[in-house]
């Protein structure tokens, strides 16, 4: 009877064994089958993410038609895709790269800019209209530099003549018309005014419900739209807004505006501002004192031309760019107007202390008074001094090319690499 017991007793102890083991090995296969699983999703994410920075890097490398979406052929299986859309966000190309991988999603959006050559970096670009070049006072330029006829001169204003002790602290060549921006650039530029008309009514913004707004790059841009003037006080904007007057913005100081765009006939950005955008404008764009628009921000001219005749000057129509002493641009600043003789108006003025680091381009006169730290191309030079009007001169201003850090992306022009201007959000 006890031996009877014993096994019994054994039996239920080694079934008892069998189910732990068995329980600790389906334990175990799960374990690995999950950790299997697990390694593979990784692997999935990390691929589908190298896919979308693949498809920014194509957008940089390859032509892609502009507000289309591409299928990148990414000879692998179905369950893989590779979608790729560029557009313009003001001055800069915004591409936009999706990767799947199954249910895995990774989107990626950058705005996209021209590189400058960084083994020899442009100072400044002056375009020949068979005038000679001067540098006058205190003025000192670094880098390479294309003027008329491959010559700069010292010249003499109010007897007061060049100090440096060289012209140019850098190489000197022979320049011939400006480079030519990007031209479906100049394209949007123009069509900028007309941006209102795409946006649904859903998109409009009520600034009145509150006074602090964030939108994301991944969702649809929101606008904030008026026939009259808008004044940007003690509001905040960050992210994808477009604010459009038909007649003029007003920037304040105590606004907080951070990648969004401004378009009007004129804007005005009062003193001590801080912040970072993009100001379009047909007819001027006033920067008051003590400014400090960070990278990459742009203040963009692009006149109407309402005569057809080349050459007719309407000084009632001649728009203007005037950033005002001790004010910072880290950017673009680009002045765009029809051609015109016998201007002897600044389109646009850099006052004294007044810096830009980034690019200028002028198309038109530019009086230089202030710094550049970068590179400038301009169609001419004007400096009034003393109730006289000097043509191509230089006047007291800087031009360092070398100080532009060299992670610069900024200003396309027709045959322009391309590279990264910002991520966006």
């Amino acid at each position: 009877m006890l031996w009877s017991k014993l096994k019994a007793g054994a039996l239920q102890v080694t079934l008892f064994i069998g189910v732990v083991i068995a329980l600790l090995l389906t334990a175990f296969i799960l374990l690995v089958h999950t950790h299997k699983r697990f390694n593979i999703q990784t692997d999935f994410i990390i691929e589908t993410t190298k896919n979308a920075d693949k498809g920014i890097q194509y957008t940089l490398d390859n032509s892609i038609l502009l507000n289309e979406t591409i299928t990148v052929s990414l000879v692998d299986e179905d369950y893989k895709s590779l979608t790729l859309n560029r557009e313009f966000w003001g001055i800069f190309e915004r591409v936009s790269s999706v990767s799947k991988i199954k249910n895995n999603r990774i989107e990626k959006s950058a705005l996209i800019g021209g590189l400058s050559n960084e083994d020899e970096r442009l100072a400044l670009y002056v375009q020949d209209n068979n005038k000679p070049f001067y540098v006058v006072g205190d003025t000192r330029i670094e880098g390479l530099v294309y003027v008329p006829n491959q010559i700069v001169q010292s010249g003499i204003i109010a007897q007061q003549p060049y100090s440096g002790s060289q012209l140019i602290y850098g190489k000197i060549r022979k320049s011939n018309k400006l480079p030519n921006i990007f031209h479906e650039t100049i394209i949007r530029i123009n069509a900028i005014g007309t941006l209102v008309k795409g946006f649904n009514e859903n998109q409009f913004l009520n600034i009145e419900e509150s006074k602090v707004h964030k939108n994301s790059f991944f969702d649809a841009t929101e606008i904030l739209f008026s026939n009259s003037q808008i004044d940007l006080y003690e509001i905040s904007l960050i992210g994808n807004f477009v604010v459009q007057s038909k007649t003029k913005i007003v920037v304040g100081a105590s606004s907080v505006l951070k990648d969004i765009i401004l378009i009007a006939p004129e804007i005005v950005i009062k003193n001590n501002v801080k912040g970072c955008f993009q100001a379009i404008a047909s007819k001027e764009i006033e920067v008051g004192q003590g400014v400090r628009l960070n990278y990459p921000s742009a203040l963009i001219v692009k006149e109407k031309n309402k005569n057809n005749d080349v050459g007719i000057s309407d000084s009632s129509n001649i728009g203007k760019i005037k950033i005002s002493s001790n004010s910072k641009i880290k950017g673009l600043v680009v002045y765009l107007g029809p051609e015109r003789l016998n201007n002897y108006d600044v389109q646009l003025e850099l006052s004294e202390n007044a810096t830009i680091i980034g690019e200028v381009y002028c198309n038109q006169n530019f009086e230089l008074k202030g710094t550049v730290l970068g590179s400038i191309f301009a169609n001419n030079f004007i400096t009034k001094q003393y109730g006289s009007v000097y043509q191509n001169h230089i006047y007291n201003g800087r031009i360092i090319a070398n100080d532009l850090p060299k992670e610069y992306v900024g200003l396309s022009f027709d045959d322009s690499k391309k590279g990264i201007v910002k991520w966006l959000y």
